[in-house]
């Protein structure tokens, strides 16, 4: 209960395994030799699996997009290490079996003008099937446009399962 006497449900267990979205963590860090590796080094330890990684850097500084198949103890890790990151939701959708499965993905997106602004690969893969990430400019509508079509939406559940990790 808040002061007010208002229910009150801390927003860090609201979310279940079975919770439609991925957690990223954007890290923030200097552009410079070995920085990375340093990163690799504290993270890749204790059962911890980076399913997702991509880079944008600049002269000065670089922007490490990283998602876990433990965010919780990947968030631990990150704190402790003292990183500036940010979290955000992110979408994890499996490759249709499709002739153009980039294309089925973006396309229904299209339909409800959803604008993607970035996409990576998972390091996932089940039944055959790979996955991507999104990060889209409706999170919510994009998830129930998803899944009202037919696509599989990846779970942090999932990546606990995920028997075909490559």
């Amino acid at each position: 209960m808040s002061e007010s006497g208002e229910a009150y449900t801390n927003p860090e267990t609201m979310h279940g395994r079975d919770w439609p979205c991925l957690r990223q963590f954007c890290v923030f860090m200097e552009n410079r030799v070995g920085s990375l590796h340093n990163l690799m080094r504290r993270l890749e330890r204790d059962d911890l699996r980076i399913i997702a990684l991509s880079i944008d850097d600049s002269v000065d500084c670089a922007v490490v997009r990283l998602m876990f198949d433990h965010f919780e103890r990947a968030r631990e890790l990150l704190q402790l290490g003292g990183y500036s990151c940010i979290e955000t939701d992110i979408i994890g959708v499996e490759l249709p079996e499709a002739p153009q499965p980039f294309l089925a993905v973006c396309s229904t997106l299209l339909q409800a003008e959803i604008n993607i602004h970035y996409t990576y690969p998972l390091l996932y893969r089940r039944s055959g099937r790979a996955g991507i990430a999104l990060y889209v400019d409706d999170i919510e509508r994009g998830l129930e446009l998803l899944a009202d079509t037919g696509h599989h939406l990846i779970t942090e559940d999932d990546l606990l399962r995920d028997d075909e990790f490559f």
